[in-house]
């Protein structure tokens, strides 16, 4: 008999065109999907073979999904569990990795596309802009799972960068406190994108000031990213990046010398 494996498998923000080539191959050929319901768009499932059991996970304990893992150890089983957007960031895939490798269970990971891409999508802008900010950092504010000392979100504020928050926006107010303690100004432009590449997409764009009151407007509790800092403003008097500035040079565009960029080029096919 086969050793069992476990695929976890990123389904991507929530569009089913979004799903990967790699995931879409390991949907194909799996004994069972296990995939979070209320997260994942169940067209995905189209992609399943035929006669695989399909186990939704919204109702089921991390004890009750190890137990389909410990199965599939035992029957030499393939299970992908789909988990949305990308399943090493906010995943809980700690915890099943570790199940996993004790079950003897061969293991493999298939990137997502991450929610953060969807909502620069939905926002149609760059993240990263020369000249207003150049870091990105991922983090979130904390409710049941607590944060570390060092990760406070008002010391992280204190950078200025962009900053993307994730499951965060149930407690509004607090969380624009941290964010004008850490030292954003009132009129930081800030972005809130509910549900990124469904069809009930929202995007909020709106001042700091007035991030807390926006959110409560629309009635946003959850499935949400706030994006917050100067990149997501008016970039127009930005700095141009130099990978394609004509003063710049480099391996395949040698500056001041046309006829090592035609070597170059023919060298490259």
């Amino acid at each position: 008999m086969t050793a069992g494996r476990v695929s976890f498998v990123g389904a991507g923000p929530g569009a089913p065109d979004l799903l990967t080539l790699r995931a879409v191959d390991v949907l194909r050929v799996a004994d069972v999907v296990v995939w979070a319901r209320s997260l994942v768009d169940p067209a995905i499932l189209e992609h399943a073979k035929v006669g695989a059991e399909l186990v939704a996970s919204d109702d089921r304990t991390h004890d009750d999904v190890v137990a389909i893992y410990a199965r599939a150890a035992e029957q030499g089983l393939h299970v992908a569990r789909v988990h949305s957007g990308d399943p090493t960031v906010y995943g809980a895939l700690h915890e099943q990795l570790a199940a996993c490798r004790a079950l003897g269970l061969d293991i493999d990971i298939v990137p997502g596309v991450s929610s953060v891409s969807a909502a620069a999508a939905a926002l149609g802008q760059e993240l990263t802009i020369p000249d207003v900010s150049q870091t990105l950092i991922y983090t979130r504010r904390p409710t049941r799972t607590s944060m570390p000392a060092n990760e406070q979100l008002v010391e992280l504020a204190r950078h200025g960068t962009t900053l993307v928050l994730f499951l965060s926006v149930r407690r509004p107010r607090e969380l624009q406190a941290d964010l004008l303690e850490g030292g954003y100004a009132p009129e930081t432009p800030c972005a809130v994108v509910y549900r990124a590449s469904w069809p009930d997409e929202l995007v909020v764009r709106t001042p700091l000031r007035e991030l807390a009151a926006q959110i409560k407007a629309n009635r946003i509790t959850t499935q949400a990213l706030v994006l917050v800092g100067p990149a997501l403003g008016d970039a127009a008097c930005a700095g141009r990046s130099h990978v394609y500035d004509p003063g710049d040079g480099h391996r395949d565009r040698p500056l001041g010398r046309p006829d090592r960029y035609k070597k170059a080029r023919s060298s490259d096919g």
